[in-house]
């Protein structure tokens, strides 16, 4: 996963707004801080992920430092907000497996697409 710094901003008569910084555009607002934090998470992981859908590729994300070395961020309050990269994102797929295997894959395994997704990776690793 990757973090970008989001910066909460409050007026005296508004809401909690944010905005982040490596994505001009990328706003959101909340009535009460846990309300601005979950709105700014949904907020960059759909601006995310409408940047990976046009093949673009995501900023590095800024240091805290740049970010709040710009004077407009003087009475913002940094936090971090994670988006899932897109090589972590899920991806549904049907495959064709021996009754037998998928038994055996059943018996010992609580999820199956974890269990399978950590033998590739072992797989992958040792080729």
């Amino acid at each position: 996963m990757t973090s970008y710094i989001g910066l909460i901003r409050k007026d005296a008569d508004t809401d909690f707004g944010v905005d982040f910084p490596d994505f001009p555009g990328c706003v959101s607002a909340g009535a009460t801080l846990d309300e601005a934090r979950h709105m700014a998470q949904e907020a960059l992981e759909l601006h995310v992920g409408g940047i990976l859908e046009d093949g673009e590729v995501l900023p590095v994300p800024s240091s805290l430092e740049a970010i709040m070395a710009d004077p407009e961020n003087a009475d913002a309050v940094a936090f971090l907000v994670s988006v899932p990269e897109a090589a972590d994102r899920a991806v549904r797929v049907n495959i064709t497996l021996p009754e037998r295997l998928l038994r055996r894959i059943d018996e010992r395994a609580k999820n199956r697409s974890a269990f399978l997704a950590r033998a590739a990776e072992k797989a992958l690793a040792e080729s």
